[in-house]
Parts: structure tokens; sequence; C-alpha cells
């Protein structure tokens, strides 16, 4: 979702299993497991997620993921870190609507995908009950709201926004409204509703709702 990217999430920094970054051959191995894992969580759910599965799925030996990762949740956790590196640059279009809709397309689109859409679904509801999978995704959205908070301060810079308008829950705002959408009703949002949740976060924002 290139601006300077956030600090790594700390399960990419505390020592977890799977949480060392090398190149070569352990990097394509840690790739080929975590899109195995991606793949195995869009299929089945989090309680699904079997180690020796995912495994068997990209191809490289069981101790290898056991001894790196040892647990699914310690492995959705290096899946998000990763999910949260990757994921494209926020969208600069000089305007805060612009940039609060591109905002929400990328997520809208995001949720719609074949894979991705599953894939979060079971992570949200993974959350629910697992603490460190709760801890990965927060840190997972930590880094998307850091990605995407300068075109709120740009904006209050440009006039848009009133002066201490909180650029984090802005960004939160535009993204709660196609989650809800997701998780209640089990279909994924479609672009009208990026729309209009982009739309309502920038009126509330210029209304000063988001002001501390």
């Amino acid at each position: 979702m290139t601006e300077p990217r956030a600090a790594a999430p700390r399960s990419a920094a505390d020592g977890a299993p799977g949480a060392v970054r090398p190149g070569g051959r352990t990097a394509r191995v840690r790739a080929a497991v975590l899109r195995a894992a991606g793949d195995a969580l869009a299929e089945l759910g989090f309680g699904g997620l079997d180690l020796a599965d995912v495994a068997r799925r990209a191809e490289v030996g069981r101790t290898t993921v056991y001894r790196r990762w040892g647990t699914p949740a310690a492995l959705v956790a290096d899946l998000l870190a990763d999910m949260a590196e990757q994921s494209l640059p926020r969208t600069d279009t000089g305007e805060l609507l612009g940039d609060l809709r591109a905002n929400a397309r990328l997520v809208q689109r995001t949720l719609a995908d074949a894979r991705q859409g599953p894939l979060f679904k079971s992570v949200v509801a993974a959350a629910t009950w697992d603490t460190r999978t709760a801890r990965a995704l927060a840190d997972f959205y930590e880094v998307r709201v850091a990605e995407w908070a300068p075109c709120v301060q740009q904006a209050v810079e440009r006039g848009e926004l009133p002066k201490g308008t909180d650029p984090a829950e802005v960004i939160r705002a535009v993204s709660a409204p196609l989650y809800y959408v997701l998780l209640t009703s089990g279909t994924a949002p479609d672009e009208p509703a990026a729309d209009r949740a982009a739309e309502a976060a920038a009126a509330a924002a210029r209304a000063g709702v988001f002001v501390r």
C-alpha cells in the first residue's frame, strides 16, 4: 500500500522464529514457506494451518519449517510482517480525498482478491483468540497506517484539515467500514463502497472529528 518505511513490526525484530531475513537459499526457502502458508490460510483458515502441510506445499523439509517457525502462530506472524513490507506504497494525488480514495480502493481490491480476502478473514478470526496472531495483526496495521498517515499530515499543512487532526485515526476510518462489510456480510466490499468510505472519512476529518 514509496515513502520511508515504518519500523519493522515487532515480530520481525524480537528474535521470534522466522524473523531472520538473510539472503540466498534461506531467503528462497522463507519466501516459499510464506507463500505456502498464505495459500493454506486462504483455503483452510487458521484452524487448518498445519506446519507439515505447509512444508509439503512449499516443497521443503518439515524439520526446516518446525525448527524455524515452530508454531502456526509464529508462521502467521512472519507472514504478516512480510506482507506489510511487500505492500504497495501509498499514492500521493496532492489532495486529501484523492489520497483517501486511493487508500480505500487498495483495501477494497485486497479484500476482494480471491486469495487475500479469505486470508485476512482467517487471520482476523484467529486474532480474536490467539494472542500472538493478534499482536502480529496489530503490527501489520501499524505499518500500513504509518505508510498512509503522511497524506493526512500533508492535508493539514495545506490547510485542508484543521490542526491537531490525528492522521492515524483518519486512515483507520477509511478502512474500518470495508472490513466491517467483509466480516459481517461474508462478501467483499465493492469500489463504490470504497469511495463512500473515503468520502465519509474526509468529510469527518474536515469537520474536526479527528482533532485531538
